[in-house]
């Protein structure tokens, strides 16, 4: 009898293991992707299977669309809510940083990065004007959204006109963000001088900046001073760590094809990854990468991040486009591996 007992055991055991197996080996399951426009809000809600997953956003007070918020496949908020919805615990510094962006802090000499800044409208702040949809395509496993928009100096002239094509991925527990824009120079060639501040950012939710027991004095484009303060790091868990193996506070101003911001919220253990393209001016980009919790891939600010050794000062001539490619790539319940990062990394790639 104990013999038999034992093989029924081992029995259930070994079918057991093979279920496990063979659930393991099931594909992810696509989700849903569907759009609701808000037109009164200046909102498009991007869902997955209902639930909400980001919204382009284009409030006039913000002066450039914006993805605010972002979320995990769990529902899981990594976008900071300051100044839009705070939370408690959060830092309230950096107006502008709001949710995820594309823009720069010297265009012509106008700067769109920091603008909004001061509670308000810069002097010398540019914005990015959302003009339309123009497409929305729906699907299972794939949304994609085309908008423009016109980036326009302080007396409303337009220096670039700018075409969006966004695509959204939900996969099961991963969410991917892919962006492609395309800027074309219609008011005379555009100058983008050599600054730190830009240009593909993300502002992320506390538990996600790298623990810090100081302040930190910071210089905006302009020089001007600002004061990050330390704050308590209970809960704060962020890390970052880049395709060529650099790690902490330490990956700011170095170049890498990617970069994985990863932590946990709460018992959710989270990636959050800004992938280049090989086709990207300044192929591979250098990383705007702060611990309080800016992330930023930038390809102009080449001064700034080899400290005055070389210089870029890209220029677009008049009628002349440049295009830029990124994904952001979101895990939720993992935190993902190089070798996962590279191939979702390496399809984005062959695919734009």
């Amino acid at each position: 009898m104990k013999i038999r007992s034992v093989s029924i055991v081992l029995l259930a055991v070994l079918c057991l293991t093979a279920l496990g197996q063979k659930a393991a080996k099931q594909p992810l399951k696509d989700s849903k992707v569907t759009f609701v426009k808000h037109e009164k809000d200046q909102r498009v809600d991007v869902l997955v299977d209902g639930n909400l997953f980001t919204a382009y956003w284009w409030p006039d007070t913000v002066y450039k669309p914006v993805l605010y918020p972002i979320l995990t496949a769990k529902g899981t908020l990594i976008t900071r809510g300051f100044p839009i919805k705070p939370r408690e615990g959060e830092r309230r510094d950096h107006l502008h940083q709001v949710g995820n962006w594309l823009n720069y802090g010297n265009v012509n000499g106008y700067d769109f990065w920091g603008n909004g800044s001061e509670g308000k409208r810069n002097v010398n702040g540019g914005q990015i004007k959302h003009l339309g949809i123009v497409k929305l395509s729906e699907g299972i496993g794939e949304g994609s959204m085309i908008n423009t928009s016109s980036w326009i100096d302080p007396a409303g002239k337009e220096l670039l006109s700018e075409k969006t094509e966004f695509h959204f991925f939900a996969k099961g527990s991963i969410r991917m963000i892919d962006r492609i824009v395309t800027l074309t120079a219609t008011g005379g060639a555009v100058l983008f001088k050599d600054t730190k501040e830009g240009s593909f950012g993300l502002r992320v939710a506390r538990q996600l900046e790298l623990p810090s027991k100081e302040d930190v004095t910071l210089s905006d484009a302009h020089g001007n001073p600002t004061t990050v303060k330390a704050m308590s790091n209970e809960g704060v868990t962020g890390n970052y760590r880049s395709s060529e193996g650099v790690s902490g506070e330490a990956v700011w101003g170095t170049r890498a094809k990617w970069m994985d911001l990863y932590g946990s919220i709460g018992n959710e253990k989270i990636s959050l990854v800004i992938s280049d393209h090989p086709k990207n001016l300044s192929y591979p980009t250098y990383w705007h990468a702060r611990g309080y919790g800016l992330f930023s891939a930038n390809p102009f600010g080449v001064k700034d991040f080899t400290k005055g050794k070389e210089e870029l000062n890209y220029n677009i001539s008049s009628g002349k486009s440049l295009t830029l490619r990124y994904r952001i790539i979101i895990s939720s319940g993992i935190q993902l591996t190089d070798a996962e990062i590279e191939g979702y990394t390496a399809e984005f790639a062959s695919k734009y």
